[in-house]
């Protein structure tokens, strides 16, 4: 039996899904602005015990990439990729816009809430085809519908249904999806110079 554990922590949430086969067995999802690396594998752990997994049962692991917050895509891509290596499975990245439209009919607009004001969208059978970040007061074709989720679990689960069904045929490991800079800035400042 196949089994698929994914997982978000690309918004203000620690978020997991574990699917047998098809089926949903377990989900929990944590409110968090902070402290998701923390959180993340004792979440984990609990997912599995809840469904009757252990971590050698995993055929594969789904990763939220974003587009969200930094430290959080982080998070959750590091710990997938260094849960593939180390479980020798594929580990399959989903972005939260491709998530939000799993099985919505087409055409469809994603969005998703961005700092100051702004917004992450993608169109799927619709502009705009990539995923990008636009001012919340900018127009948009209403005509469109736009896919929503209702929870963090429920957007974990959408992750690993797409993680499942790519995993046999997507080969390269999981990567940040970033639409925007960071906000931290080099510093300013000459570097240390290192006396030999």
């Amino acid at each position: 039996m196949v089994w698929t554990l994914a997982f978000d922590t690309s918004a203000a949430h620690c978020a997991a899904a574990l699917l047998q086969g098809d089926q949903l067995v377990a989900a929990r999802a944590d409110a968090m602005s902070r402290g998701q690396a923390e959180r993340l594998m004792p979440l984990l752990e609990e997912v599995l015990a809840e469904g009757g997994c252990t971590w050698s049962d995993l055929s594969v692991i789904g990763v939220g990439v974003g587009p969200g917050n930094f430290t959080g895509i982080r998070i959750s891509v590091s710990a997938a990729r260094g849960l593939a290596l180390a479980l020798d499975i594929p580990a399959v990245g989903v972005s939260t816009l491709e998530a939000l439209a799993l099985d919505a009919p087409r055409p469809v607009r994603t969005v998703v809430s961005a700092p100051r004001d702004q917004l992450y969208e993608q169109g799927f059978g619709c502009a705009p085809e990539a995923p990008l970040m636009r001012a919340a007061a900018d127009g948009h074709d209403d005509t469109i519908p736009c896919a929503e989720v209702s929870t963090a679990e429920d957007l974990a689960e959408r992750i690993a249904r797409i993680a499942l069904t790519r995993a046999m045929t997507q080969t390269e490991a999981p990567v940040p999806l970033y639409l925007r800079a960071a906000d931290a800035a080099p510093a300013k400042d000459a570097p240390p110079q290192i006396i030999p």
